[in-house]
């Protein structure tokens, strides 16, 4: 009797495994076929060109503007091609360490299409600014999305975290973000608001921005900057002018200049002569001693989200505040 009794839960004891076998098996298979579902789900992305079906989470993408460059490291993506960079060719000093690797494929204003399609992307990242008249060449080698600027670079993150299944990922980068403003706005007190000026001088005029990536971070960090004077013309982001007689537009507590690094002999000469000019010595700014020179990719060219951070640091240490 105690040896049938043992025999059947030994038997009990067989069956019980396999059972459990089994259902371990089912759970695996269950998983691996939720994981496939997911990785063939496709999901409508609604961007300045258009709406994309975009199927899964794409792996091989191509970002064809700096602050593309610059988010896709934010979000911890490395794309198998990018532009080449506006200056410390080919790739920014900031940016190098997370891009390493990446196939250059020309320059934003005239990328190459062979070169991005030998790469078979699954995800091309565009903007209407620069390519919205090769977006249907671009359509056929991948899906493509566009944002319709170059330098929203909030604008750029949500674009990228939506494509790129990475929203948990834009949230903390965000999250954090705020974190800083709110410290700064802090520590500026009742100094904020601080009516701000943002110049460039290139090798024969200098640029005055209204609209662009470092202006839209300063108005965030509670800047005035100076606005479009009645009466003159120029593009969104701002003005080429050419005649020293303007330099009394640019009153403003504070001025942020960068000069461009292209032509920099020809471009250190023109600023020479413009700010040696009298207009330029009865500025505020100037009589102040607030005209701050700032770098150039952190400024203006990154746009992205470890730009403006750097940017950030730099009016920290501009304004003596604590980090």
């Amino acid at each position: 009797m105690f040896r049938s009794n043992k025999l059947f839960l030994m038997i009990s004891c067989v069956i019980a495994l396999m059972l459990l076998a089994a259902g371990c098996g089912n759970k695996e298979t269950s998983s691996e076929q939720k994981e496939s579902t997911s990785s063939q789900e496709e999901r409508v992305v609604k961007h300045a060109g258009g709406e994309t079906t975009i199927k899964g989470t794409p792996k091989r993408i191509v970002t064809l503007y700096q602050g593309a460059n610059d988010t896709a490291a934010a979000l911890g993506v490395k794309p198998v091609g990018i532009v080449e960079s506006w200056n410390q060719l080919p790739i920014y000093e900031y940016l190098r360490s997370d891009l390493e690797g990446a196939t250059v494929v020309g320059q934003e204003l005239q990328p190459n299409l062979e070169e991005i399609s030998k790469l078979k992307p699954d995800l091309i990242i565009a903007s209407t600014f620069r390519h919205e008249k090769i977006y249907p060449q671009l359509s056929k080698i991948a899906p493509t999305i566009m944002d319709d600027t170059v330098y929203e670079w909030k604008d750029t993150l949500k674009l990228m975290a939506d494509a790129l299944n990475k929203q948990d990922k834009e949230a903390e980068l965000l999250a954090a973000w705020d974190k800083r403003v709110k410290d700064f706005k802090s520590q500026m007190g009742d100094k904020l608001p601080i009516k701000a000026t943002i110049t460039n001088f290139r090798s024969d005029h200098m640029r005055v921005y209204y609209n662009s990536y470092g202006g839209s971070i300063l108005k965030e960090l509670g800047f005035e900057i100076l606005e479009r004077p009645k009466g003159s013309e120029g593009a969104e982001w701002g003005e080429k002018i050419t005649t020293k007689e303007r330099i009394s537009d640019l009153h403003a507590d504070v001025i942020f200049n960068f000069n461009a690094s292209k032509d920099s002999k020809l471009v250190e000469k023109n600023y020479k002569e413009w700010t040696n000019h009298p207009l330029w010595k009865e500025l505020d700014a100037v009589k102040n001693e607030k005209v701050f020179q700032v770098d150039e990719v952190y400024w203006n060219q990154g746009a992205g989200y470890q730009s403006a951070n750097l940017m950030l640091d730099s009016i920290y240490e501009m304004f003596e505040l604590r980090k």
